[in-house]
């Protein structure tokens, strides 16, 4: 269904004058499943990893790899002002646990961090390379499969029918 609704979206003639009008390179909009899925793949790697701009960083990307940028963009959302403390809180109980330190107790105040901020780095980005890691080639993998799986689908429905 997202695939459809995509591929619709792409044909839209708005969408298409505004590409012409600000000379977009069409393939940074492509939605085929390999633009997708690395945008999904390089928005959420970045969506972890704790530190301002993470939409900047996904658009420093662009002139090295072939993505998505809008789906990229939006990934990188997944770590927003609501979502990024219990983020963050799980990396770094993580990364205290892989290796093999005693977590201090967080306090949610701008004092508290900077006071420990030499105590909880490491450990935060040590459990911050196992989630972007990991968490990224998950949806990597899993946007690939469904994608399949969705064409798949309808290529047999498509011989039913005919």
């Amino acid at each position: 269904m997202i695939r459809k609704t995509l591929k619709n979206t792409s044909k839209n003639e708005k969408l298409r004058a505004l590409i012409e009008k600000y000379k977009i390179p069409p393939e940074y909009l492509s939605t085929n499943r390999k633009m997708v899925s690395r945008a999904v793949l390089l928005g959420l790697f970045i969506a972890f990893i704790p530190m301002p701009f993470q939409m900047l960083l996904v658009l420093a990307f662009v002139p090295f790899f072939k993505f998505n940028v809008p789906i990229g963009l939006a990934m990188c959302w997944l770590s927003n002002p609501l979502t990024m403390p219990p983020m963050y809180y799980m990396e770094y109980l993580t990364g205290s646990f892989l290796l093999g330190i005693k977590p201090e107790p967080v306090e949610m105040t701008l004092e508290w961090f900077s006071n420990n901020m030499d105590n909880i780095f490491i450990p935060l980005y040590a459990g911050t390379a196992l989630y972007s890691v990991f968490g990224s080639l998950l949806a990597y993998w899993a946007v690939n499969h469904f994608w399949k799986s969705s064409v798949h689908k309808d290529k047999k429905l498509h011989r039913k029918h005919r």
